[in-house]
Formats: C-alpha cells, sequence, structure tokens
C-alpha cells in the first residue's frame, strides 16, 4: 500500500510537465501542468494506453492529426499507437491526472511533430 502527496514528488520540467506518482507495477499515475502556451512533445505509446482527467485549465490534445479542445472535468482516452501532442492554449496552467497500463518500463515513442512553430 502507498498513500503520499502530490508535493512529494517533482515535476520533470521544474514547475511545469508530468510528474509521476506512481510507476507500476501495473500501471503508471502521475498529474501533468502545461503553463499557457507550453506544449508537451508528440509521441505514442506501443503497448500502453494513456488516459488524461482534466482537473484545471484548457488542453488542445493532438491525437493522429484530429484536435480536441478540453477542459476541466473532460476524460480523454488514446489507444496504443495513436501519436498524441498536448499544447495549452488558454491564458492559465492546465493540470490533469494522467494513467498509463499496462506497464511498460520503455514505451514511449518521441515523433517529429510540431504544427505551431515557436
Amino acid at each position: 500500500m502507498t498513500v503520499l502527496n502530490e508535493n512529494e514528488r517533482e515535476y520533470r520540467f521544474g514547475d511545469s510537465g508530468p510528474k509521476y506518482l506512481q510507476r507500476g507495477p501495473r500501471m503508471n499515475v502521475g498529474v501533468v501542468v502545461l503553463r499557457p502556451g507550453e506544449d508537451f512533445t508528440a509521441h505514442y505509446h506501443n503497448i500502453m494506453e494513456e488516459n488524461f482527467f482534466v482537473l484545471e485549465g484548457e488542453l488542445e490534445i493532438h491525437i493522429d492529426n484530429e484536435i480536441f479542445h478540453c477542459k476541466t472535468g473532460d476524460y480523454i482516452h488514446v489507444e496504443p499507437k495513436k501519436v498524441h501532442y498536448l499544447i495549452n492554449p488558454g491564458k492559465t496552467d492546465f493540470k490533469a491526472v494522467f494513467m498509463l497500463a499496462p506497464f511498460q518500463e520503455k514505451d514511449k515513442v518521441e515523433v517529429d511533430y510540431r504544427p505551431y512553430k515557436k
């Protein structure tokens, strides 16, 4: 059994990006924050499905070149092998819980996809 507070973990990029609350043995669970205008590299997973539950803010998610506009309370399901790219188009932080299952140690494949130039 594990009980922890999200404040006990650090975001990958300091004050944003993903932070894992649990890695395996059957699934990964974490929290992701994107600042306004910030994005997360397009990628896919060969085995794992990825799910997001939006806690705060707005998200534009591209899944295999289809664009979805999400808001607080939305649930997003991404099947394995589907390329997905996330960007915060809003004026406030975006925050979501994410879940990946079934657990695979290395299952992320990054792809070159940037619909917006920075």
